[in-house]
């Protein structure tokens, strides 16, 4: 395959992938926009493969196969309630790639240096090696400041990642927790690898770069320990954004202008994506990066009163009689499965003439979009699932309001108590309706930890349960009334 096609090809890619950031903006497009992504990555997988200056073919398909395999049997077993502890994984492997091409380029180097101060023959040299072998002084560091920045955002994504996973598989407690020092230590840290990075680009060798990767593990290992669980949304999108810096820098190093837009389109995306979270969760985006800086202090505000139950019967009676409902959905919709079940409650309602919509915050659920991916998955009309900013001021005029698994995006508490966590948060306003329904498994508080005085209202009623469970015996009554 000549350089040319080879261009050709990658630059046919780049367009793919441009086409599918562009299409998952809108949920009609986006499943076409899924496969300009695969067939995308398809095409820069063969290229790359079968490119000039490749070899060793078998075990190349090989070891794509064995990927391919797990790659299948993972995405074939995972729930789409672990979408978000998966894509957490998956950047930990984007991270741990950086780091071993970076060791791997280091090595090759000394090779080909230790060949060049020999006298020893260049033309037996192949791939990267031969590059490097017409490198010159300016280029080769230029390089070593490539191989150090790809490792270090690699280690840092990796260690980040895991953890990261940890805490939303709940393998982790999600409450922020540091060292004691805190940020000190995480700028210490960074000094030493700044140090060790300007060792290794006066000579120094590739013990710099392997102490250098025990620092940075730590920074990233410190950094998302220090995040509460209440901001996982916006450490996923943080991760993700990091694992294409790190990309791009691993692609500046071997040269690959196609590693080099793909890193650069994922990491722009990811940190945009990160700031829209932050946005819609009134924190500050370095405030968050950095580990839990700021912040709300003092006394939270006490929580009155007690939470009402009510039986499925009260609910599907006050839904027949409700001209407008507003569906909530949140995480633990998610954990229940119960999407599919919501769904057909919802045709239901709307065949009877009601006005049912859905109220879709930014940050629901532990991954931004999950919702809406969960939605879609059980064919609910996308012109019913509405953002926040487009549904918000409907609450005072809205029948009944059903909140389905959300405790911190329905929490008044970000509006009245500036001393929580959330404060200042934009929320859904849903006990601005006239009754409020919350199907929750108990009365613990949210993945944030933060108690929520939307169920000690006067006009909130709890309904206990599984999500799932509870909804089928709801449209089951309401099947019943007719």
């Amino acid at each position: 395959m000549s350089f040319g096609i080879v261009s050709a090809a990658y630059i046919s890619a780049a367009i793919l992938f441009i086409l599918s950031l562009g299409g998952l903006s809108n949920q009609e497009s986006a499943k076409r926009a899924v496969w300009y992504g695969i067939v995308g990555m398809g095409v820069a997988i063969l290229t790359t493969i079968f490119g000039p200056g490749m070899g060793s073919y078998f075990l190349l398909i090989f070891v794509v196969a064995i990927g391919s395999l797990i790659g299948y049997y993972v995405a074939a077993k995972v729930e789409m309630t672990e979408m978000p502890q998966l894509v957490a994984a998956l950047h930990s492997f984007v991270g741990l790639a950086a780091v071993f091409i970076g060791l791997n380029a280091e090595l090759e180097l000394n090779t080909v240096t230790h060949l060049l101060a020999s006298g020893g023959d260049t033309e037996d040299l192949a791939g990267f090696a031969h590059k490097l072998a017409y490198k010159n002084t300016a280029e080769i560091s230029i390089l070593k400041v490539e191989i150090f920045l790809g490792i270090f955002i690699g280690v840092i994504t990796f260690t980040g990642s895991i953890v990261a996973f940890g805490k939303l598989a709940g393998k982790i407690e999600g409450v922020a927790t540091q060292l004691a020092g805190g940020h000190m230590l995480n700028a210490t840290a960074l000094v030493i690898s700044l140090i060790l990075g300007i060792m290794y680009f006066n000579g120094a060798d590739i013990w710099t770069l392997l102490v250098m990767i025990v620092v940075a593990g730590f920074i990233g290992w410190h950094l998302i320990m220090g995040i509460g669980g209440a901001d996982m949304p916006v450490v996923v999108s943080m991760l993700n954004s990091y694992s294409g810096w790190a990309a791009a820098a691993i692609g500046f190093t071997l040269g690959n202008d196609l590693l080099i837009v793909v890193g650069a389109l994922v990491g722009s995306s990811g940190a945009i994506l990160s700031y829209i979270m932050c946005k819609a969760m009134n924190r500050k985006f370095v405030s968050v990066i950095l580990g839990g800086f700021g912040g709300a202090t003092g006394s939270q505000m006490e929580v009155e009163g007690e939470q009402v139950e009510i039986m499925a019967e009260g609910v599907a009676t006050a839904l027949d009689d409700a001209d407008s409902i507003i569906i909530i959905p949140g995480y633990g919709l998610a954990v229940a499965q119960a999407q599919k079940s919501v769904s057909e409650l919802v045709n239901h309602l709307r065949e009877k003439g009601k006005d049912v919509r859905f109220a879709i915050h930014p940050v629901a659920g532990r991954l931004p979009g999950h919702m809406n991916v969960l939605l879609a998955e059980a064919r609910v009309p996308y012109d019913i699932v509405l953002e926040m900013d487009e549904i918000n001021e409907d609450f005072p005029h809205t029948d009944v309001a059903i909140v389905i698994g959300s405790n911190d995006i329905v929490n008044p508490a970000a509006q009245e108590d500036p001393n929580s966590p959330i404060a200042g948060m934009p929320v859904l306003e849903c006990w601005k309706a006239k009754q409020v329904f919350v199907s929750k498994r108990g009365q613990g508080t949210g993945y944030s930890g933060i108690e929520n005085p939307l169920f000690y209202k006067e006009n909130t009623r709890m309904i206990y349960g599984d999500a799932k469970d509870s909804i089928n015996k709801l449209l089951n009554i309401m099947k019943n009334l007719g």
